[in-house]
């Protein structure tokens, strides 16, 4: 059964996702290249999750971090991905309604809680480089710990804000959403019902974490640089920007593409614009952030290198 009667209505039970593209040769390509994508980004980021946990020399409040950022991008690359290449596959992709919001949810929350830790990273780089003889009170496993749980708290309750409101909607006319997962936006434009609370209240917090996480990176940023142009040692600038320049990618990467899909006017970017930077945003860039800090971070790369010459230590004398 694909609806039931709720009041005057004929309420969905399932939609269809219209995916990328209805090209087959092209949705051939896509899956092989996208699937690519998603192994290295499970390898990348749980190896990088790994590697901070058995390295001693990692165990510092950026990497505690970063270990959760690994962590948070997996989720975030596995609510979409996995139904993304299964839509490859098949000629009519559905979901349910349950289905739907529990994607919503997870990709809202893995997403939210990526914006409170990269802000909690530029908190710890502005301690590090601006307060370094207070790095260790400021920065304390209690302290990290109270800004970990912050943001995976702010990523749940905005979680909470976009599945309240989607399952305050009514959905009684076309199923087929115009995108390759359940993204609010679109669900929105399916709705039979009264829209003004549902579609502003997920815009409210989804803003204001915006706003508050980019100010506090913002701020952050504008500190280090100003104690930075202070220090008389060239080798001491360098060293000091050269700790941030891993984050700084990584927070423009996933500033830049969340703010064109969801602060620029819709009217300035069409339906399949919104698809590819929402490819890139959601399967890409989960991708890149092992590769931005472990390339260039060198106490990632001596970590890894410590690790392989154990391990090749320990499987010499098996091989012998």
């Amino acid at each position: 059964m694909y609806s039931l009667m709720r009041g005057n209505h004929t309420a969905e039970t399932e939609f269809v996702l219209l995916g990328l593209t209805n090209d087959p040769v092209l949705r051939v390509i896509l899956f092989i290249v996208i699937l690519f994508i998603y192994l290295v980004t499970i390898c990348g980021n749980l190896g990088t999750n790994l590697l901070i946990r058995i390295s001693s020399q990692l165990h510092h409040p950026m990497y505690f971090f970063l270990s959760h950022l690994a962590i948070v991008d997996v989720g975030y690359s596995s609510s979409v991905t996995p139904n993304m290449l299964a839509n490859f596959l098949v000629e009519r992709n559905t979901i349910s309604y349950p289905g739907c919001a529990i994607q919503l949810c997870s990709g809202v929350f893995f997403g939210s809680t990526e914006c409170f830790l990269l802000a909690a990273m530029a908190y710890d780089r502005f301690t590090a480089i601006c307060s370094p003889l207070l790095y260790s009170t400021k920065m304390s496993t209690q302290v990290c710990v109270q800004l970990l749980m912050m943001s995976y708290t702010g990523g749940f309750l905005n979680a909470c804000s976009f599945t309240i409101s989607f399952y305050s909607l009514h959905f009684c006319g076309p199923n087929q959403v115009n995108h390759f997962f359940c993204d609010f936006a679109p669900l929105v434009e399916l709705s039979c019902s009264d829209i003004s609370i549902p579609a502003v209240v997920p815009s409210f917090t989804a803003g204001s974490i915006i706003v508050v996480t980019v100010t506090v990176i913002a701020v952050s940023y504008v500190y280090i640089l100003i104690t930075i142009l202070r220090m008389h040692s060239t080798e001491g600038r360098h060293k000091a920007f050269s700790t941030c320049t891993s984050h700084l990618t990584a927070v423009t990467l996933f500033y830049g593409t969340i703010t064109f899909i969801y602060v620029m006017p819709k009217s300035s970017y069409s339906t399949d614009q919104n698809k590819v930077v929402s490819v890139f945003y959601i399967v890409v860039i989960p991708m890149l952030n092992p590769l931005i800090y472990s390339l260039r971070n060198n106490e990632i790369k001596g970590a890894l290198k410590r690790a392989c010459q154990k391990n090749t230590f320990l499987v010499k004398p098996v091989i012998s």
